[in-house]
């Protein structure tokens, strides 16, 4: 939500508020600050602290976690164009691919203890829940085969219009963090309403659908 995302943008910039510091800077109610802070705190994005003063009544203060910081520290759109253009000017093509490889392991690993399952349908839901927290929409489609991710928004479009083959990024991604093949089947900039990634691994598929062994 933009009103969650505004809080922890506030107490990046400010550092700990309280409740009454927060609804001045703004301009809402105190009981929609603790609604909010509420749910936050739920989430893990902050922290809170109690106050205990030598005078007056015990207060709180709240500052981010470092899930919170991470969240609120998003918006390096620039950032990030520049090093793709240096990921590009790379002009030996294994040496580029092999970097975009290391890139996408690295970020698997930073996701990989987020995205837990017993089996692909549960590690593909936990995939969905980590993305939306980062305000990226996907959604899984389990009713073929094999089941099918589709991204609604491009999480680089200002990279993407200039230079599809961060697609490819994005699917080294995808495969790193489910331990599966994945295949970009359907992608926006060729017009499709989503980027489909299909999981292509036989294991992959539900017990029912795997072939059982002949006794």
């Amino acid at each position: 939500m933009d009103s969650d995302v505004t809080i922890l943008d506030v107490l990046r910039k400010q550092g700990m508020q309280t409740v009454a510091q927060l609804s001045d800077v703004l301009s809402v109610t105190g009981t929609a600050v603790r609604q909010r802070l509420t749910r936050l705190l739920a989430e893990g994005y902050i922290e809170r602290t109690a106050v205990r003063p030598e005078r007056g009544r015990p207060f709180h203060q709240y500052a981010l976690t470092t899930k919170g910081r991470r969240r609120s520290g998003q918006n390096f759109a620039d950032l990030a164009i520049a090093l793709w253009d240096e990921i590009r000017a790379i002009e030996d093509p294994d040496v580029r691919q092999g970097l975009m490889q290391r890139v996408s392991r690295r970020l698997a690993e930073m996701y990989t203890d987020q995205v837990q399952g017993q089996d692909m349908t549960q590690r593909l839901n936990a995939l969905t829940d980590l993305f939306a927290d980062r305000r990226l929409p996907i959604n899984v489609d389990s009713s073929g085969e094999l089941p099918v991710l589709n991204v609604e928004a491009c999480p680089y479009p200002e990279i993407a219009d200039h230079d599809r083959s961060v697609c490819s990024m994005e699917k080294m991604l995808f495969s790193e963090i489910l331990g599966e093949s994945v295949r970009l089947a359907e992608c926006r900039l060729d017009g499709a309403c989503n980027c489909t990634f299909e999981v292509t691994s036989d294991s992959a598929k539900t017990p029912t659908e795997n072939q059982l062994p002949i006794l």
